[in-house]
């Protein structure tokens, strides 16, 4: 039996990040990858217009998974990655998928509205609900920029 591993996309460096991780987790463990994308359509994104109908919204999601998949896994060597791109809600589509996969992914924080201070909302929904272990890739932090440690005086 293959070791099935479900990764959430959505375009964001954590998804990207999460991503990554279940490719490479994937290939050592000689397993595939079910990549999956949770899309809706309202019109707007942050208050400016996304897509005009909901056709083209599935095609930006669509568009937006290959273009992930192809950046991680462009040398050739990775596990198979299969894609699904599903309309609903993140956290109810991603728990949905990982019926019965061995592990879900995540990324600490997407494109999500709401955003909380340790997990991302659609995360931290997907931890409560997973029926399957859940491995949640976090974003570094940045840098700090224009601090400098105090010089030592002796």
């Amino acid at each position: 039996m293959t070791y099935l591993i479900v990764v959430g996309v959505d375009g964001s460096d954590g998804g990207r990040r999460a991503l990554r991780w279940a490719v490479q987790e994937a290939t050592e463990r000689g397993g595939t990858v079910q990549a999956v994308v949770a899309w809706r359509w309202d019109g707007l994104d942050g208050g400016y217009m996304v897509a005009p109908n909901p056709i083209e919204e599935e095609e930006r999601a669509t568009d937006l998974v290959a273009r992930e998949i192809a950046a991680v896994t462009r040398d050739g060597s990775s596990a198979p990655v299969a894609v699904e791109v599903v309309e609903g809600r993140p956290a109810d589509v991603l728990s949905a998928a990982a019926r019965g996969a061995d592990l879900l992914v995540l990324g600490s924080h997407g494109h999500g509205r709401l955003r909380h201070t340790v997990l991302g909302s659609v995360s931290e929904e997907c931890v409560r609900k997973a029926t399957c272990p859940v491995v949640v890739i976090p974003v570094p932090a940045p840098a700090p920029t224009g601090t400098t440690a105090p010089a030592l005086s002796g």
